[in-house]
């Protein structure tokens, strides 16, 4: 999971740990385990956690890179 990107999200909007919470409907404790990675998230709460943000589950929390089996699959299929 791509969990820098969510932190450096709420760092540059200068949002606490508890704002996020608060607008997720969780406990800071719980938000700061999930940007840690201490803590796995269902798809409704990262959509709800990508709704703060004004951006896309996939986009903060997928990783975009591929494997090399993944590229080579990709090149098979064009």
């Amino acid at each position: 999971m791509a969990l820098d990107k969510l932190k450096k999200m709420r760092t540059k909007l200068k949002f606490t740990y508890q704002q996020v919470a608060d607008e997720v409907g969780i406990s800071k404790e719980y938000y700061w385990m999930i940007e840690n990675g201490k803590r796995r998230l269902t798809y409704e709460l990262a959509v709800r956690i990508a709704k703060v943000f004004n951006s896309s589950p996939d986009y903060i929390f997928l990783d975009n890179e591929l494997t090399r089996s993944e590229q080579d699959s990709a090149k098979e299929v064009s």
